[in-house]
């Protein structure tokens, strides 16, 4: 459990600009989540269509296997060329890494009597594919599903020992659900940088549960 994924693809449509290159306060918001999960992890592997952008980043960063098949395609990549039997998987765009959330799905996996797929949260009935863990045991899987054309994180799980974390447990360390806070659109970034410039509490941030 000591490599942290962050998924830095897509075509950020309604952000209007590449989501993996925003900036906050001169550094990179991608920097600004590494940087987060330095403390826990001892390597980080970002997926990235465009790496030829990062010839000074210090992190490992990997392509897509699997073109035009979305987080799955990420996900795919970065658990193929981890060295980590489970591995943390956020997103670009969610600037709150909770480190004792983290933990806590950490010693879910230890305590576990049996070996596990994946640890994901739950908002309601939808799934939350990222700030969760998945297990390489999952690659196999995710190339069959790739084959048959399912691009849908959901179908990785369907059938696979997973331990899904109810809502009403996650709100207990993010009462207002800012660790699964994506910025999806301009004023998504203007309400978090309103947070962190403001020094208020994350909860004044719009939320954007992932569907």
């Amino acid at each position: 459990m000591d490599t942290a994924i962050i998924l830095a693809g897509g075509k950020s449509k309604r952000m209007g600009l590449d989501k993996q290159f925003l900036m906050v306060d001169d550094q990179w918001m991608l920097e600004h989540i590494a940087e987060q999960l330095k403390p826990l992890f001892k390597k980080i592997i970002i997926v990235s269509n465009k790496p030829e952008q990062y010839q000074d980043c210090p992190y490992r960063v990997v392509q897509d296997q699997f073109k035009d098949f979305g987080p799955v395609a990420g996900i795919h990549a970065g658990l193929k060329y981890s060295s980590s039997r489970y591995n943390y998987i956020i997103a670009c765009d969610m600037p709150f890494v909770n480190i004792p959330y983290i933990q806590y799905m950490q010693k879910i996996i230890r305590d576990s009597p049996q070996e596990i797929d994946a640890v994901i949260t739950k908002f309601g009935e939808w799934l939350e594919p990222f700030n969760a863990f998945y297990s390489k045991s999952l690659i196999r899987k995710i190339e069959k599903n790739i084959e048959q054309g399912k691009r849908r994180v959901a179908f990785i799980l369907e059938g696979s020992n997973v331990i899904y974390i109810e809502e009403k447990k996650a709100r207990v360390f993010s009462p207002g659900w800012e660790m699964f806070m994506n910025l999806n659109t301009p004023e998504d970034l203007e309400s978090y940088l309103a947070c962190i410039d403001g020094g208020k509490s994350y909860g004044c941030c719009k939320q954007t549960p992932h569907p």
